[in-house]
């Protein structure tokens, strides 16, 4: 299974608006602090793209049938913020 690189980030943003909607009504709450996602990608000339290469997230059963020269590893550090600047929750706003 391939997957951009730029997708896989979608989904993230997507599961924690989830996960706070969930939550919205929840008297624990916990911060969102650092996301770190390691992903296997495999580099592909892409005639569309801006700098002509692609990167695929690979699954780790694709991984294994490639060669180690095609896949890299690629750690991607992400601080999420509301649009005021705030660090979101996740849980019942406090009351007071």
């Amino acid at each position: 299974m391939e997957i951009e690189l730029a997708d896989a980030v979608a989904a993230v943003r997507e599961e924690l608006l989830e996960a706070a909607a969930r939550g919205a009504d929840q008297d624990l709450r916990f911060a969102v602090g650092t996301i770190e996602l390691e992903f296997a990608v495999e580099l592909r000339t892409d005639a569309k793209a801006k700098a002509g290469f692609k990167a695929w997230v690979v699954s780790a059963d694709a991984e294994t049938g490639l060669t180690r020269g095609r896949t890299h590893r690629v750690k991607v550090q992400l601080n999420p913020q509301l649009p005021d600047g705030r660090a979101p929750h996740i849980g019942r706003p406090p009351t007071g």
